[in-house]
């Protein structure tokens, strides 16, 4: 049994993430303070003897013994991390140092949600982990994609210069249970929609594409990074390559919720990447991983939970 920290555990993907590492018998510490994450999220898992919930905000030190650390502190879409850029950015960059502080005073293993906007709007397609990225230091997405490669910076400096054991995950886009029914992500925005038989609003012509996994196999690459050997640091893509066009999406989820939504645009929004899809060679070299799931399997499974709280 290891004793395990996931910071911003009671989040989306945090809940997920606690949830399995409890199923493969580890004792489990939530630390969140609930400015995107949720109590309902890990309700189910509080009977638990080996789960024990904290709340705390991660940008403040934080005095615990772990042997591993997830650090998945930091609202995640543009609607939450543009409320408060600055904040955005202290979760990032504070939290990263606090969580590699703890690290290397208890020796134990750490790995970082990096993500894939640190890509920015690519020019590079798919985005292999070697692209340096093109994004815009003063846009209204700067405060997330400069946090998180700063946090990536911050790592590898801990790792070469205190020989830290770390382990850097760039996340693209993922659904699934637990989302917010008010994120502002794509498929949580048409689900709900289309549900609701609401327009399904998309910016821009629809053309832009995007790369979308399942909760559920994120977990499972998560977890296979951090037990490769110490010597494999990352960073490695975790996610789809399966490419949509933003229409298609919408389509798609209208026939499978049998709604009667129509389409409405809009105009896009500053920086927003045209095209987003991974390049997973080197998940699947390092790690033995690959996503399972297709994107019809788990919108359906996606959809009823939707229905389910609703």
């Amino acid at each position: 049994m290891k004793r395990i920290l996931v910071t911003g555990g009671a989040g989306f993907i945090g809940s997920h993430l606690c949830e399995r590492l409890l199923e493969l018998g580890n004792e489990v510490i939530c630390l969140d303070n609930y400015f995107t994450g949720s109590k309902k999220n890990i309700m189910h898992l509080l009977d638990n003897h080996c789960f024990e919930v904290v709340r705390h905000d991660i940008i403040n030190p934080l005095l615990i013994e772990v042997d591993e650390i997830y650090n998945l502190a930091c609202p995640a879409s543009p609607l939450h991390y543009q409320f408060n850029g600055i904040k955005t950015i202290k979760t990032s960059v504070m939290g990263a140092i606090n969580t590699l502080g703890l690290a290397k005073r208890t020796g134990s293993k750490i790995l970082q949600a990096s993500t894939s906007e640190i890509y920015g709007d690519p020019e590079i397609h798919p985005q292999p982990e070697s692209y340096w990225g093109n994004v815009n230091t003063l846009g209204p997405r700067a405060c997330y994609d400069e946090g998180k490669r700063c946090a990536e910076t911050l790592f590898m400096n801990y790792h070469m210069q205190h020989r830290l054991k770390i382990k850097l995950a760039r996340i693209f886009n993922t659904y699934g249970p637990r989302m917010s029914l008010n994120d502002g992500r794509v498929i949580s925005n048409f689900i709900v929609q289309a549900l609701k038989g609401e327009d399904l609003t998309i910016f821009g012509d629809g053309s832009h594409t995007r790369s979308f996994q399942y909760v559920d196999d994120l977990i499972r690459g998560l977890i296979t990074l951090m037990e490769t050997p110490d010597t494999f640091t990352g960073p490695v893509n975790i996610g789809n390559p399966a490419e949509i066009s933003v229409r298609d999406l919408a389509e798609k989820i209208i026939g499978l919720t049998g709604s009667g939504s129509r389409l409405r645009y809009l105009p896009l929004p500053a920086d927003d990447p045209r095209q987003r899809r991974p390049d997973i060679s080197l998940a699947r070299r390092e790690l033995g991983w690959e996503p399972l799931v297709d994107l019809e399997t788990g919108l359906k499974k996606t959809i009823d939970y939707f229905r389910s709280v609703l």
